[in-house]
């Protein structure tokens, strides 16, 4: 399951909810990702996260029909958010549900990687009263890539 939203989420509600819905599964494994206070030696005073609707939730589909073929998956939900956010808000949330947990585990940390590299948001981030776009960094990328030449 797929939600692209400007509202905030309740992680531990979104996790009752689909550990409700997925009672046989042997293994959950959680990931939230926050706005830091921080960002390359400066205070961050902002982040808007922008994107194209349609396409957003279409990109999505496709990163998470991925782990679905590499993993036995019995359940997957990925919560993003776009707007303007704050340091401390959440701006991400990834749940995996399967029967063993290494590949919980294996998806969840796929899904971030992907989401992180391949997920067509646009990130502004405001810092000491100037703006800037960013990037996916190298490391982002090169964790992204490891998937490239591993299928479980």
């Amino acid at each position: 399951m797929i939600r692209v939203q400007e509202k905030a989420f309740d992680a531990a509600a979104e996790l009752e909810q689909f550990r409700n819905a997925n009672p046989a599964s042997g293994a959950t494994c959680m990931f939230i990702g926050t706005v830091r206070e921080m960002s390359e030696g400066a205070r961050i005073e902002g982040m808007t996260l922008e994107h194209y609707p349609g396409m957003t939730e279409k990109a999505l589909a496709e990163i998470e029909g991925e782990a679905l073929a590499r993993w036995p998956l019995e359940a997957s939900l990925i919560i993003h958010r776009h707007g303007r956010l704050e340091p401390g808000d959440d701006i991400v949330l990834v749940i995996t549900a399967s029967a063993h947990r290494q590949a919980a585990f294996a998806a969840c940390e796929f899904l971030m990687d992907w989401l992180k590299t391949k997920a067509p948001f646009w990130k502004l981030e405001e810092s000491a009263g100037t703006s800037r776009w960013v990037d996916a960094k190298d490391d982002d990328d090169e964790a992204a890539r490891r998937w490239d030449r591993r299928r479980p």
